[in-house]
């Protein structure tokens, strides 16, 4: 028996009747069957029907708290009370009281559109990722009134008299009363995939890794049948304990944290720029109402009113893209924080291993391959009928063994002397096989099989043959052995007699292997710089094998217990050099996710079981597959519709992919909006008239802002998505701090010839400023888009189409008939031809400065790096 220890929240019961979950101190297997009826007040004839309605009444019903899902309204007000939202409904009112109207309208519905995106995006995520839940159990049975009855899961109680068959999912947490050949599968609780025999009797042990007297919820009955004294149900279960997370609040996501961050930025930036530029007009004596409306065309015009729709259509671009790959998102920011990520944690089963047992070695007493141990062993498990994983992974290694041979009887395996045995007559004549545990097989050789003879054996050899399981056992294999003799008499069912003097023919050893994908997706995720660490409720030596197999050469595995003794700084050292842990808790399992995070690392995590729950739900990213346990679905951000590691590296590369072009959209904002705000900002001050009107200014926002609707449909170059991305406050900056004021440079050099060159008129310089900005803020976008040479890494169609349209727009307006109503002038041709030069300098400017502009800060560098 092999099992997790309970969460730490879940192990200080007092009694079962106070319904906590269990503990060292008082685990309920150790108590006793007619100690927990006293404690229960119940008897083993069941429950009545009144008695179960008043405990239902008491307990609650047998299901988990409710999850914090708040409603539509809920989702859209969390947005609209984000830094960036407040500035843009600001701006959009102010417009509007201030005579703009059409602008105002067209920020805030810009605003609206992109949460109403947002919200039923996420929206049809969670009912997709609903339906795919699975329920614990939909019904149970019960002995009510003194007789067995069907009734929904939900009614189970404490004192019920529970019956369950191969095949039923436990719905409670239950001390078995009497069993017959009964196994469960408890790997969605503990993560090992064997089955393991539960029977009546006392067990001295708190611990529930001995509990073999006991079941729990959500384990799966493989074999055989049993009665059981239901003890503790819903939130009181193993289960319930872990699945307890869901109803917590969860932190903001990595991606809401830093666009938080960045929405405070642009709030302060835009503010103080807007309050100097106000006092210094008013200070010389300009008219205080145009300096009121020049200072809100400037907030607008550094507002980012496009990243919200920027962010929620390529974020929901890339939710389609994953959706083709079989990925569910259920919340769009994960797509951003699966390209951010640095280190993924992934349990064992069921995500790098299939859960499915096979045959790993068939070997003879001498320790040497031999497909014969295998062999007969498959013949018995074909021929036994009833069959266990193990059966069944035999067969499957050996599909036609059972084909020359007739079953002449059996002896169905017993889980107290732990064999079976079947006499078949076939090839060899009749013959008895026997197979079972090791050293109960063993027991009964007299003789052991040496090549086409046979040699006595005593107990010299069987202790080698017992050294050979040990050492199998260190591999991470569990071991059969297998036995024959020949049959001489009538044909009968054997008995426990008939097995003595048996030939002794060799192992079979099991494995639960990785999945092939999953070697060659961790070298992926290792080259795109992602670091991947095991976090198993299994055996540290399967653990350690586990890993030597898939890529990760890890020395040290570290266990539960030895993560219990280290404190938090000792465990955050650990965890990030260690790769492999096993027979962690599930509250072990988000400890080690708090330590990483503690060191500054981006953490998802991979799983399956509801052992998984509290490591999903404290993961910055949080990923399951289909076929999880529904708690484990809801807990996590994606769902995997094809369990593969490599659907989680494809994932990686589309969110890196999505924040690439994200970033696109901030740093063309930090060129151009900027740049021309500033500049703005010191000619409102200097020049004896506005240097563009406030329409002019609005405009020129609108226009720029239709220039890069193409951004989520943009390319993104390879290199951009072969590393961790996340947002960097302090490049962004830098890289603002340099662009921003180039593009000033070049517009007082356009100021300096339009007023002293050119002797343009106030409404030839605006209409001239106006064609520059646009030109050199909508061209500049195929420079900065890439950080190779824009010549070699094209933009995409939808990109080039958007650009280059309003583009042609902006540089029309001017001389159409409705180029007066916003003020425009036509300038003169010298004057455009002067222009056309100062934007090809400035965009080799920038060319030239991109690189050094765009590499982040040292110690960014350096954080990036940390696992």
């Amino acid at each position: 028996m092999e099992m997790t220890a309970v969460p730490a929240r879940a192990r200080d019961i007092a009694t079962p009747t106070e319904l906590s979950s269990p503990g060292p101190s008082g685990a309920f297997w150790v108590r006793g069957l007619e100690t927990l009826c006293a404690e229960l007040q119940c008897g083993l004839d069941g429950l009545g029907a009144v008695d179960a309605a008043r405990r239902l009444e008491r307990y609650g019903p047998n299901s988990d708290a409710g999850t914090r899902a708040g409603g539509a309204l809920q989702a859209v007000l969390r947005r609209l009370l984000e830094p960036l939202a407040l500035i843009l409904i600001a701006a959009g009112l102010v417009s509007v009281v201030t005579g703009d109207v059409v602008g105002g309208v067209i920020i805030v519905a810009i605003l609206g559109l992109s949460i109403g995106l947002d919200t039923v995006q996420e929206g049809h995520a969670t009912r997709a990722a609903e339906a795919l839940r699975h329920t614990v159990a939909l019904k149970a049975e019960v002995r009510r009134d003194g007789s067995f009855v069907t009734v929904p899961v939900e009614q189970v109680v404490p004192g019920d008299i529970l019956r369950m068959r191969a095949g039923d999912i436990v719905p409670a947490d239950a001390l078995v009363i009497d069993g017959d050949a009964f196994t469960v599968a408890e790997a969605a609780l503990t993560g090992e995939p064997y089955p393991v025999e539960k029977r009546a009797g006392p067990v001295t042990s708190p611990e529930p890794a001995e509990a073999s007297n006991a079941v729990f919820r959500g384990a799966v009955v493989r074999t055989g049948k049993a009665t059981a004294l239901v003890v503790a149900t819903g939130p009181a279960t193993m289960f319930g304990a872990a699945a307890s997370v869901l109803a917590e609040a969860r932190a903001s996501s990595p991606f809401q944290r830093d666009l938080h961050a960045f929405g405070l930025m642009v709030a302060r930036l835009t503010l103080a720029l807007v309050l100097s530029v106000l006092a210094a007009r008013v200070v010389l004596g300009r008219p205080v109402l145009d300096s009121l409306l020049f200072a809100v065309a400037l907030a607008v015009g550094l507002t980012p009113e496009l990243l919200p729709m920027v962010t929620t259509v390529t974020l929901s671009r890339g939710a389609l893209r994953m959706a083709a790959r079989k990925v569910i998102v259920k919340r769009l920011a994960a797509i951003h924080d699966l390209g951010a990520m640095t280190v993924l944690c992934t349990d064992k089963t069921g995500t790098l291993t299939s859960a499915e047992i096979a045959l790993g070695r068939s070997l003879d007493p001498a320790g040497r391959e031999d497909a014969r141990p295998s062999r007969l062993a498959a013949v018995a498990a074909d021929l036994g009928g009833d069959r266990s994983s193990l059966d069944a992974a035999l067969v499957d290694h050996h599909p036609n063994a059972g084909r020359a041979w007739v079953l002449a009887g059996q002896r169905a395996f017993d889980y107290g002397r732990r064999t079976g045995s079947v006499l078949a007559q076939g090839p060899e004549g009749p013959l008895l096989i026997l197979k079972g545990a090791p050293e109960a097989v063993l027991a009964l050789c007299t003789a052991r099989r040496a090549g086409e003879g046979t040699e006595p054996m005593g107990p010299e050899e069987r202790g080698a043959a017992l050294g050979q399981v040990r050492s199998l056992a260190e591999e991470g294999l569990r071991t059969i052995a297998v036995a024959s003799r020949p049959w001489s008499g009538p044909m009968r069912p054997p008995g426990t007699a008939d097995e003595a003097d048996l030939v002794f023919e060799g192992f079979c050893a099991f494995a639960d292997p990785p999945k092939p994908t999953a070697a060659a997706a961790v070298t992926r995720l290792a080259r795109a710089g992602v670091r991947l660490k095991i976090l198993s409720g299994d055996d540290p030596v399967v653990v350690r094998r586990l890993a030597s197999l898939v890529g990760l050469h890890t020395t040290t595995v570290l266990s539960g217990s030895e993560v219990a003794a280290l404190s938090d700084a000792a465990l955050a050292v650990q965890a990030r050099k260690v790769d492999a842990f096993g027979r962690l808790t599930p509250d072990q399992k988000a400890r080690i996710v708090r330590a990483l995070q503690a060191r500054g690392a981006i953490v998802g995590f991979l799983g399956d079981g509801i052992n998984d729950a509290p490591g999903l739900a404290q993961a910055d990213i949080g990923l399951s597959v289909e076929g999880a346990t529904g708690v484990a679905q809801a807990a996590a951000d994606m769902i995997l519709l094809a369990s593969d590691l490599a659907v989680v590296a494809d994932g990686v590369e589309e969110g890196r992919r999505t924040f690439t072009n994200i970033l696109k959209y901030i740093r063309m904002g930090a060129s151009s909006n900027f740049g021309n705000m500033l500049s703005m900002a010191v000619a409102s001050v200097t020049l004896p008239f506005l240097p563009m009107l406030p329409t002019q200014i609005l405009l020129n926002n609108l226009l720029y802002d239709l220039s890069e609707v193409g951004i989520p449909f943009d390319h993104v170059a390879p290199s951009a998505t072969a590393r961790p991305q996340v947002w960097d406050m302090a490049a962004i900056l830098r890289f603002a701090g340099v662009m921003g004021p180039l593009s000033s440079l070049f517009d007082l050099l356009t100021f300096g010839a339009l007023l002293f060159l050119f002797g343009a008129s106030a409404e030839e310089f605006r209409t001239a400023w106006f064609l520059e900005s646009m030109a050199t803020q909508i061209l500049v976008i195929f420079v900065i888009r890439t950080s190779g040479r824009p010549w070699r890494d094209r933009p995409s169609a939808a990109l080039a189409c958007s650009s280059l349209a309003a583009l042609a727009a902006a540089l029309a307006l001017p001389f159409t008939p409705a180029g007066p109503w916003f003020g425009f002038q036509a300038p003169p041709l010298p004057t455009l031809l002067g222009i056309a030069l100062i934007t090809l300098a400035y965009l080799a400017a920038v060319e030239t400065v991109k690189p050094w502009a765009a590499r982040p800060p040292h110690r960014a560098r350096h954080r990036r790096a940390e696992p």
